[in-house]
């Protein structure tokens, strides 16, 4: 048995698991959709304005300890870049940066949590359908070569239904497209606006120049 016998009868195998598999990716999708639409709705709850107004009012006053356990309380990821960044700020500019630098992978991983699934989607259910396709259509020819008295209306029902895998495909893929690119978008879009907080409170540091005071000094003062 060579390759191409070996792969026509692999074709002749029923393929309606590919309809399945576009099935359960839809649904999949859509269940993530769903997901990540209300989290960033609640997101956009809380105004870039106000949390700016926050901060603002945080280092006029300079009570970085209580205004880091203010923002701790809140869920979206500026408040809580900043409150670490507030927590460590009277040991420097360096030591505020790098707790906001951690703070702000781990909010990154949660934004963008599920849309590998979503780029999955919309990558590979086209090809996922077309190779569907692809299958219906060598086995409907093959049906078509083999039979002595060929009926070109059952040869015809089987490329119609090899064709709709590829439709299916991209009715699956095309939503996740769009919806990835959205969420993708909003999430670098809370990205810049979170760095550019940031960027105000260590500025604000590196102004007043902190630095940790040893314990030792203290004492002799």
């Amino acid at each position: 048995m060579n390759l191409n016998q070996a792969f026509e009868k692999l074709a002749l195998i029923d393929m309606s698991w590919v309809v399945w598999v576009l099935v359960m990716m839809s649904v999949l999708s859509v269940a993530i959709m769903i997901e990540r639409s209300i989290f960033f709705f609640r997101f956009a709850k809380v105004r870039h304005e106000d949390i700016l107004a926050k901060l603002t009012s945080i280092l006029a006053s300079r009570k970085y300890a209580e205004g880091a356990e203010e923002l701790a309380k809140m869920r979206q990821t500026a408040p809580q870049v900043l409150s670490a960044g507030l927590a460590q700020v009277q040991y420097g500019p360096g030591a505020a940066e790098e707790a906001m630098l951690g703070v702000m992978v781990r909010e990154r991983l949660f934004l963008e949590r599920f849309l590998v699934f979503l780029g999955t989607v919309s990558n590979n259910a086209p090809f996922l359908g077309l190779f569907g396709t692809v299958t219906g259509l060598i086995k409907s020819f093959y049906q078509l070569g083999a039979s002595g008295t060929p009926d070109m209306k059952v040869v015809m029902f089987g490329v119609t239904e090899a064709l709709v895998t590829t439709a299916l495909g991209l009715i699956v893929a095309i939503p996740a497209v769009m919806a990835n690119n959205a969420f993708r978008r909003q999430a670098r879009g809370i990205m810049t606006r979170t760095e550019e907080l940031a960027r105000l409170l260590l500025t604000h540091a590196r102004r007043n120049d902190f630095v940790a005071i040893p314990k030792e000094t203290e004492v002799k003062k």
